[in-house]
Protein backbone atom coordinates (compact mmCIF):
# COMPACT_ATOMS: atom_id res chain seq x y z
CA UNK A 1 0.00 0.00 0.00
CA UNK A 2 1.15 3.41 -0.73
CA UNK A 3 0.03 6.39 0.48
CA UNK A 4 0.17 10.14 -0.72
CA UNK A 5 -0.23 13.00 1.78
CA UNK A 6 -1.47 16.67 1.16
CA UNK A 7 -0.38 19.65 2.88
CA UNK A 8 -1.86 20.13 6.45
CA UNK A 9 -1.61 20.16 9.91
CA UNK A 10 -2.35 18.08 12.59
CA UNK A 11 -5.21 18.81 15.70
CA UNK A 12 -5.98 16.87 18.44
CA UNK A 13 -5.33 14.67 21.45
CA UNK A 14 -3.28 11.01 21.20
CA UNK A 15 -3.12 8.55 22.95
CA UNK A 16 0.21 6.64 23.21
CA UNK A 17 -0.01 2.82 22.41
CA UNK A 18 1.33 0.32 24.63
CA UNK A 19 5.25 -0.19 25.05
CA UNK A 20 6.32 -2.95 22.20
CA UNK A 21 9.87 -3.04 24.49
CA UNK A 22 7.76 -3.44 27.58
CA UNK A 23 5.20 -5.51 26.43
CA UNK A 24 7.52 -8.32 25.18
CA UNK A 25 8.74 -8.59 28.56
CA UNK A 26 6.26 -8.88 30.35
CA UNK A 27 4.66 -11.48 28.47
CA UNK A 28 8.02 -13.64 28.71
CA UNK A 29 7.99 -13.34 32.77
CA UNK A 30 4.07 -13.79 32.37
CA UNK A 31 4.63 -16.62 30.43
CA UNK A 32 7.15 -18.52 32.88
CA UNK A 33 5.45 -17.41 36.21
CA UNK A 34 3.53 -19.61 39.01
CA UNK A 35 -0.13 -18.09 37.85
CA UNK A 36 -2.26 -16.85 35.00
CA UNK A 37 -1.42 -12.96 34.70
CA UNK A 38 -3.75 -10.42 33.07
CA UNK A 39 -1.52 -7.72 31.06
CA UNK A 40 -3.54 -4.47 30.53
CA UNK A 41 -2.29 -3.82 26.58
CA UNK A 42 -5.27 -2.40 24.78
CA UNK A 43 -3.74 -2.19 21.45
CA UNK A 44 -1.07 -4.67 20.06
CA UNK A 45 1.01 -4.74 16.63
CA UNK A 46 2.42 -7.75 14.81
CA UNK A 47 5.99 -7.94 16.92
CA UNK A 48 3.83 -8.22 20.16
CA UNK A 49 1.34 -10.93 18.81
CA UNK A 50 5.07 -12.64 17.09
CA UNK A 51 6.42 -13.19 20.56
CA UNK A 52 2.89 -14.54 22.15
CA UNK A 53 2.78 -16.44 19.61
CA UNK A 54 6.42 -18.60 19.82
CA UNK A 55 5.83 -18.84 23.76
CA UNK A 56 2.70 -20.33 23.13
CA UNK A 57 4.41 -23.20 20.98
CA UNK A 58 6.76 -23.22 23.88
CA UNK A 59 4.44 -24.16 26.15
CA UNK A 60 2.15 -21.35 27.33
CA UNK A 61 -1.10 -20.34 26.46
CA UNK A 62 -1.92 -16.55 25.56
CA UNK A 63 -4.93 -15.25 24.62
CA UNK A 64 -5.89 -11.62 23.19
CA UNK A 65 -8.53 -10.13 25.55
CA UNK A 66 -10.76 -7.57 25.26
CA UNK A 67 -8.24 -5.25 27.13
CA UNK A 68 -4.76 -6.98 26.59
CA UNK A 69 -3.69 -10.80 27.10
CA UNK A 70 -4.34 -13.07 29.36
CA UNK A 71 -1.29 -15.38 29.90
CA UNK A 72 -1.71 -19.12 31.56
CA UNK A 73 2.29 -19.98 31.94
CA UNK A 74 3.92 -23.07 30.67
CA UNK A 75 2.83 -26.31 32.56
CA UNK A 76 5.03 -28.82 30.34
CA UNK A 77 8.28 -27.85 28.05
CA UNK A 78 7.35 -29.40 24.86
CA UNK A 79 10.61 -31.41 23.55
CA UNK A 80 10.70 -29.51 20.17
CA UNK A 81 9.09 -26.76 18.64
CA UNK A 82 8.73 -24.38 15.64
CA UNK A 83 9.10 -20.39 16.45
CA UNK A 84 7.63 -17.76 14.22
CA UNK A 85 9.25 -14.73 14.79
CA UNK A 86 7.98 -12.80 11.59
CA UNK A 87 10.65 -9.87 11.55
CA UNK A 88 11.00 -9.32 15.27
CA UNK A 89 14.42 -8.84 16.37
CA UNK A 90 13.23 -8.94 19.73
CA UNK A 91 11.33 -12.12 19.46
CA UNK A 92 14.27 -14.19 18.49
CA UNK A 93 17.05 -12.79 20.37
CA UNK A 94 14.70 -12.81 23.73
CA UNK A 95 14.03 -16.45 23.09
CA UNK A 96 16.54 -17.87 21.44
CA UNK A 97 18.51 -18.02 24.82
CA UNK A 98 15.24 -18.96 26.56
CA UNK A 99 14.90 -22.11 24.06
CA UNK A 100 18.72 -22.96 25.20
CA UNK A 101 17.47 -22.80 28.98
CA UNK A 102 14.56 -24.90 28.55
CA UNK A 103 16.43 -27.55 26.33
CA UNK A 104 14.02 -27.22 23.90
CA UNK A 105 15.06 -28.49 19.71
CA UNK A 106 13.43 -25.22 18.66
CA UNK A 107 13.44 -24.42 15.09
CA UNK A 108 12.78 -20.45 14.66
CA UNK A 109 11.33 -19.00 11.69
CA UNK A 110 12.64 -15.74 10.26
CA UNK A 111 11.41 -13.20 7.75
CA UNK A 112 12.11 -9.61 6.19
CA UNK A 113 15.68 -8.57 7.21
CA UNK A 114 15.84 -10.39 10.33
CA UNK A 115 17.87 -13.19 8.78
CA UNK A 116 20.82 -10.64 8.02
CA UNK A 117 20.63 -8.95 11.41
CA UNK A 118 23.54 -10.05 13.36
CA UNK A 119 23.49 -12.48 16.19
CA UNK A 120 27.00 -12.69 17.33
CA UNK A 121 28.95 -12.76 19.69
CA UNK A 122 25.23 -14.40 21.37
CA UNK A 123 25.28 -17.81 19.44
CA UNK A 124 28.51 -18.22 20.29
CA UNK A 125 28.04 -17.62 23.85
CA UNK A 126 24.91 -20.11 23.53
CA UNK A 127 26.93 -22.60 21.86
CA UNK A 128 30.24 -22.55 24.30
CA UNK A 129 27.53 -22.67 27.31
CA UNK A 130 25.98 -26.01 25.98
CA UNK A 131 23.81 -25.60 22.72
CA UNK A 132 23.77 -26.23 19.48
CA UNK A 133 22.57 -23.97 16.66
CA UNK A 134 22.57 -24.37 13.20
CA UNK A 135 20.97 -22.46 9.85
CA UNK A 136 18.96 -25.40 7.92
CA UNK A 137 18.07 -22.74 5.52
CA UNK A 138 18.53 -19.29 5.27
CA UNK A 139 15.53 -17.77 6.79
CA UNK A 140 15.55 -20.49 9.71
CA UNK A 141 17.67 -21.07 13.04
CA UNK A 142 17.89 -24.39 14.96
CA UNK A 143 18.74 -24.50 18.41
CA UNK A 144 19.39 -27.75 20.69
CA UNK A 145 21.01 -28.82 23.63
CA UNK A 146 20.63 -26.68 27.14
CA UNK A 147 22.18 -24.20 28.78
CA UNK A 148 24.31 -24.56 32.02
CA UNK A 149 24.05 -21.76 34.67
CA UNK A 150 27.44 -20.62 35.13
CA UNK A 151 29.16 -17.44 34.19
CA UNK A 152 28.50 -15.98 30.59
CA UNK A 153 30.26 -13.05 29.27
CA UNK A 154 29.25 -10.60 25.98
CA UNK A 155 29.96 -7.61 24.18
CA UNK A 156 27.39 -4.88 25.36
CA UNK A 157 27.65 -3.20 21.99
CA UNK A 158 25.94 -5.18 19.47
CA UNK A 159 22.25 -5.07 20.97
CA UNK A 160 21.17 -5.10 24.39
CA UNK A 161 18.98 -7.57 23.40
CA UNK A 162 21.01 -10.40 23.51
CA UNK A 163 21.84 -9.22 27.14
CA UNK A 164 17.73 -9.31 27.91
CA UNK A 165 17.98 -12.50 26.00
CA UNK A 166 20.32 -14.09 28.37
CA UNK A 167 18.95 -12.32 31.46
CA UNK A 168 15.60 -14.74 31.10
CA UNK A 169 17.58 -17.56 30.32
CA UNK A 170 19.71 -17.40 33.74
CA UNK A 171 16.17 -17.28 35.17
CA UNK A 172 15.20 -20.36 33.88
CA UNK A 173 18.06 -22.21 34.47
CA UNK A 174 18.97 -23.87 38.06
CA UNK A 175 21.75 -22.87 40.05
CA UNK A 176 23.44 -19.14 39.86
CA UNK A 177 24.35 -17.58 37.03
CA UNK A 178 26.27 -14.55 36.22
CA UNK A 179 26.67 -12.49 33.19
CA UNK A 180 29.56 -10.06 32.40
CA UNK A 181 29.40 -7.19 30.06
CA UNK A 182 32.61 -6.13 27.87
CA UNK A 183 33.33 -3.27 25.83
CA UNK A 184 30.85 -0.10 25.28
CA UNK A 185 27.52 -0.85 26.47
CA UNK A 186 24.81 0.03 24.43
CA UNK A 187 21.02 0.98 24.81
CA UNK A 188 21.45 -0.07 28.75
CA UNK A 189 18.16 1.60 29.34
CA UNK A 190 16.66 -1.42 27.62
CA UNK A 191 18.89 -3.69 29.49
CA UNK A 192 17.17 -1.52 32.69
CA UNK A 193 13.62 -2.06 31.59
CA UNK A 194 14.49 -6.24 31.61
CA UNK A 195 15.57 -6.17 35.35
CA UNK A 196 12.20 -3.59 36.37
CA UNK A 197 10.10 -6.25 34.46
CA UNK A 198 11.62 -9.38 36.32
CA UNK A 199 11.63 -7.75 39.31
CA UNK A 200 7.95 -7.05 38.78
CA UNK A 201 7.78 -10.62 38.96
CA UNK A 202 9.69 -11.41 41.87
CA UNK A 203 13.48 -12.25 40.05
CA UNK A 204 16.25 -10.80 41.41
CA UNK A 205 19.26 -9.33 38.81
CA UNK A 206 21.51 -6.96 40.89
CA UNK A 207 25.12 -6.89 39.09
CA UNK A 208 23.48 -9.21 36.73
CA UNK A 209 23.64 -12.14 39.17
CA UNK A 210 20.57 -14.14 38.52
CA UNK A 211 19.63 -17.42 40.86
CA UNK A 212 17.64 -19.43 38.74
CA UNK A 213 15.29 -22.55 38.11
CA UNK A 214 11.69 -22.12 39.69
CA UNK A 215 8.45 -19.83 38.37
CA UNK A 216 8.58 -16.22 38.36
CA UNK A 217 6.04 -14.82 40.64
CA UNK A 218 2.67 -13.26 39.17
CA UNK A 219 1.89 -10.03 40.18
CA UNK A 220 -1.86 -11.18 38.82
CA UNK A 221 -2.39 -8.23 36.87
CA UNK A 222 0.31 -5.43 35.02
CA UNK A 223 -0.42 -3.01 32.96
CA UNK A 224 1.80 -2.26 29.81
CA UNK A 225 2.69 1.33 29.79
CA UNK A 226 2.72 4.38 27.17
CA UNK A 227 5.29 3.70 24.34
CA UNK A 228 7.96 6.84 24.24
CA UNK A 229 9.24 5.44 21.08
CA UNK A 230 6.03 5.57 18.97
CA UNK A 231 4.65 8.46 20.82
CA UNK A 232 7.81 10.22 19.96
CA UNK A 233 6.40 11.07 16.12
CA UNK A 234 3.37 13.06 17.18
CA UNK A 235 5.60 14.73 19.91
CA UNK A 236 8.33 15.40 17.41
CA UNK A 237 4.78 16.60 15.10
CA UNK A 238 4.34 19.16 17.68
CA UNK A 239 7.89 20.77 17.79
CA UNK A 240 7.47 21.34 14.31
CA UNK A 241 4.18 23.41 15.24
CA UNK A 242 1.12 20.94 14.60
CA UNK A 243 -1.36 21.06 16.92
CA UNK A 244 -0.90 18.13 18.84
CA UNK A 245 -0.77 16.95 22.68
CA UNK A 246 0.23 13.12 23.59
CA UNK A 247 -0.96 11.48 26.89
CA UNK A 248 0.04 8.28 28.71
CA UNK A 249 3.55 8.88 28.80
CA UNK A 250 5.05 7.99 31.97
CA UNK A 251 8.29 10.65 32.85
CA UNK A 252 9.73 8.16 35.14
CA UNK A 253 9.89 5.58 32.63
CA UNK A 254 12.34 3.53 31.95
CA UNK A 255 12.22 3.48 28.48
CA UNK A 256 15.18 4.82 26.69
CA UNK A 257 13.48 6.95 23.72
CA UNK A 258 12.31 8.67 27.01
CA UNK A 259 15.02 10.92 26.14
CA UNK A 260 13.26 12.94 23.33
CA UNK A 261 11.12 14.90 25.49
CA UNK A 262 14.22 16.99 25.81
CA UNK A 263 15.85 16.26 22.72
CA UNK A 264 13.38 17.65 20.56
CA UNK A 265 13.75 21.40 22.47
CA UNK A 266 17.76 21.04 21.82
CA UNK A 267 17.03 21.03 18.87
CA UNK A 268 15.82 24.39 18.14
CA UNK A 269 19.79 24.82 17.89
CA UNK A 270 21.94 22.82 16.15
CA UNK A 271 23.67 20.27 18.08
CA UNK A 272 25.20 16.84 18.24
CA UNK A 273 23.25 13.72 19.94
CA UNK A 274 24.62 10.23 20.53
CA UNK A 275 22.58 7.40 18.97
CA UNK A 276 23.80 4.83 21.57
CA UNK A 277 20.89 4.64 23.43
CA UNK A 278 18.13 5.85 21.13
CA UNK A 279 18.83 4.27 17.55
CA UNK A 280 14.96 4.63 17.40
CA UNK A 281 14.50 7.89 17.65
CA UNK A 282 17.03 9.06 15.18
CA UNK A 283 15.10 9.08 11.26
CA UNK A 284 11.86 11.30 13.85
CA UNK A 285 14.60 13.28 15.02
CA UNK A 286 16.56 13.91 11.78
CA UNK A 287 13.03 14.77 10.47
CA UNK A 288 13.26 17.64 13.13
CA UNK A 289 16.44 18.45 12.85
CA UNK A 290 15.63 19.03 9.16
CA UNK A 291 13.08 21.30 9.69
CA UNK A 292 15.01 23.35 12.17
CA UNK A 293 18.56 24.35 12.18
CA UNK A 294 20.33 20.66 11.90
CA UNK A 295 22.06 18.20 13.59
CA UNK A 296 24.64 15.59 13.97
CA UNK A 297 24.28 11.86 15.26
CA UNK A 298 27.10 10.26 16.56
CA UNK A 299 27.42 6.36 17.51
CA UNK A 300 24.99 5.51 14.60
CA UNK A 301 27.13 1.75 13.49
CA UNK A 302 24.13 -0.20 15.08
CA UNK A 303 21.35 2.09 12.96
CA UNK A 304 22.83 -0.26 9.68
CA UNK A 305 21.54 -3.16 11.45
CA UNK A 306 17.77 -2.51 12.40
CA UNK A 307 14.62 -3.01 9.91
CA UNK A 308 16.17 -1.07 7.02
CA UNK A 309 19.96 -0.24 7.13
CA UNK A 310 18.84 3.67 8.85
CA UNK A 311 21.74 5.29 7.98
CA UNK A 312 21.11 5.01 4.38
CA UNK A 313 17.15 4.91 4.48
CA UNK A 314 16.84 8.06 6.68
CA UNK A 315 19.45 10.03 4.12
CA UNK A 316 17.34 8.54 1.27
CA UNK A 317 13.75 9.97 3.30
CA UNK A 318 15.60 13.33 3.66
CA UNK A 319 16.91 13.58 0.00
CA UNK A 320 13.39 12.58 -1.09
CA UNK A 321 11.70 15.50 0.10
CA UNK A 322 14.33 18.15 -0.52
CA UNK A 323 16.15 18.11 2.48
CA UNK A 324 20.37 17.30 2.82
CA UNK A 325 22.34 15.00 4.88
CA UNK A 326 25.15 12.70 4.46
CA UNK A 327 27.05 9.96 6.77
CA UNK A 328 30.94 8.93 7.53
CA UNK A 329 31.06 5.43 9.51
CA UNK A 330 29.92 6.60 12.62
CA UNK A 331 28.13 10.19 12.01
CA UNK A 332 25.10 11.62 10.03
CA UNK A 333 24.92 15.08 9.48
CA UNK A 334 21.72 16.35 8.54
CA UNK A 335 21.81 19.80 7.85
CA UNK A 336 19.05 22.74 8.54
CA UNK A 337 17.54 23.30 4.79
CA UNK A 338 14.33 22.40 5.68
CA UNK A 339 11.98 19.72 3.79
CA UNK A 340 9.56 20.17 0.77
CA UNK A 341 7.61 17.13 -0.14
CA UNK A 342 8.73 14.04 -2.36
CA UNK A 343 8.64 10.35 -2.94
CA UNK A 344 9.64 8.27 -0.06
CA UNK A 345 10.25 4.68 -0.03
CA UNK A 346 9.42 3.22 3.21
CA UNK A 347 11.81 0.01 2.62
CA UNK A 348 9.92 -2.01 4.87
CA UNK A 349 10.64 0.36 8.11
CA UNK A 350 8.07 1.35 10.16
CA UNK A 351 10.08 4.13 11.40
CA UNK A 352 11.01 5.49 8.36
CA UNK A 353 7.20 5.62 7.01
CA UNK A 354 5.68 7.48 10.20
CA UNK A 355 8.84 9.93 9.89
CA UNK A 356 8.28 10.44 6.54
CA UNK A 357 4.37 11.26 7.55
CA UNK A 358 4.78 13.83 10.14
CA UNK A 359 8.05 15.29 7.88
CA UNK A 360 4.51 15.89 5.35
CA UNK A 361 2.56 18.72 7.99
CA UNK A 362 5.61 21.21 7.61
CA UNK A 363 5.98 20.37 3.49
CA UNK A 364 4.23 22.73 0.69
CA UNK A 365 4.19 19.93 -1.63
CA UNK A 366 2.46 16.05 -1.91
CA UNK A 367 4.50 13.56 0.25
CA UNK A 368 3.42 9.95 -0.92
CA UNK A 369 5.27 6.85 1.12
CA UNK A 370 5.75 3.71 -0.65
CA UNK A 371 5.10 0.48 1.07
CA UNK A 372 3.35 2.50 3.90
CA UNK A 373 1.56 -0.72 5.50
CA UNK A 374 4.79 -1.48 7.21
CA UNK A 375 3.74 0.54 10.14
CA UNK A 376 1.61 -2.46 11.17
CA UNK A 377 4.78 -3.98 13.04
CA UNK A 378 4.66 -1.27 15.97
CA UNK A 379 1.83 1.10 15.00
CA UNK A 380 -1.03 -0.79 12.78
CA UNK A 381 -3.65 1.87 14.09
CA UNK A 382 -1.03 4.84 12.90
CA UNK A 383 -2.97 5.59 9.92
CA UNK A 384 -6.08 5.71 11.18
CA UNK A 385 -4.76 8.00 14.33
CA UNK A 386 -3.12 10.04 11.49
CA UNK A 387 -6.65 10.36 9.88
CA UNK A 388 -8.42 11.40 13.19
CA UNK A 389 -6.04 14.24 13.80
CA UNK A 390 -6.63 15.97 10.47
CA UNK A 391 -4.09 13.71 8.11
CA UNK A 392 -5.34 14.38 4.62
CA UNK A 393 -3.90 11.45 2.76
CA UNK A 394 -5.30 8.65 0.16
CA UNK A 395 -4.15 5.14 -0.39
CA UNK A 396 -3.23 3.25 -3.57
CA UNK A 397 -2.95 -0.31 -3.47
CA UNK A 398 -0.43 -1.90 -5.49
Amino acid sequence: MDITIFPGKLHGEVTAIPSKSQAHRLLICAAFADAPTDLICPATNRDMDATAGCLNALGASITRTEGGYHVVPVQDVPTSATLNCHDSGSTLRFLLPVAGALGVDAVFQLEGRLPSRPLSPLWEELERMGCTLTRPASDTIRTTGQLKAGDYTIDGGVSSQFITGLLFAAALIPGESRIHLTGKVESRPYIDMTCRAMALFGRNTEDFVVNGGGPFHSPGTVAVEGDWSNGAFFLAAKALGNHVSVTNLAPDSPQGDRAVFDLLPALEESIVISAADIPDLVPILAVTAACKHGAVFTDIRRLRLKESDRVASVIAMLEALGGKAEATEDTLTVRGTGLTGGRVDAVNDHRIAMSAAIAATVCQKLVTILGAQCVEKSYPRFWEEYARLGGNYEQHLR
